[in-house]
């Protein structure tokens, strides 16, 4: 582990080490919405959010308990807080979705990701409870996300910190996420060579 931290912050105050940084922060790049998504879009990071519990599960089932307590990055969260951190983003995610279909654009709470991470069911807990409510959350989310129309996307909420958000971009976005903390996992394994 030293030299992982050693590698990546002796050199952040270069180009280089900024650069090494970012591809360690966003290994599949930072989020970018697609502003006109065809069904087939919609289709496919519907699909992506269904993956990613089997996915997640593959990379952490063999992990040790000090695994699972080491960072992806230096300064980042452990694989343990990823995990409880994927439950508790999507839950929450699933939730304004459901709002977003059943209300006429509510306006939700939004939450610190960081502070629920230093809580002790995100820090120290077992991640097979996440990663059960991961799977169950998951099965039913993408239910009804392949109901949708593509008029049903277009519902919105009001984000105090985003403004005003359709379906659209929840299923964008949360896409993404999963994707990108399954890259964070992926490369830490990678890194450390626990293959």
């Amino acid at each position: 582990m030293e030299d992982y931290v050693n590698d990546t912050t002796t050199t952040e105050g270069t180009s280089l080490g900024d650069a090494r940084l970012e591809n360690v922060r966003f290994p599949i790049g930072r989020f970018e919405e697609d502003p006109q998504p065809s069904r087939a879009k919609h289709k496919g990071w519907v699909d992506q959010i269904g993956a990613v519990p089997g996915e997640m599960r593959a990379l952490v089932q063999d992990l040790s308990e000090r695994q699972l307590d080491t960072p992806y990055r230096p300064d980042g969260w452990t694989v343990r807080q990823v995990v409880h951190h994927l439950a508790d983003s999507h839950l929450n995610a699933y939730v304004r979705t459901k709002l977003a279909l059943t209300e006429d654009e509510p306006t939700i709470k939004p939450y610190d990701q960081a502070l629920w991470a230093e809580l002790p069911d995100a820090s120290a807990a077992p991640i097979e409870s996440s990663m059960s409510l991961l799977e169950a959350l998951h099965a039913r989310w993408v239910v009804a996300l392949r109901a949708l129309d593509g008029e049903a996307f277009k519902r919105t909420l009001n984000h105090p910190e985003h403004g005003v958000i359709t379906i659209s971009w929840i299923v964008q976005i949360y896409s993404w996420h999963g994707r990108h903390h399954i890259a964070h996992v992926n490369a830490l394994r990678n890194k450390m060579g626990w293959w």
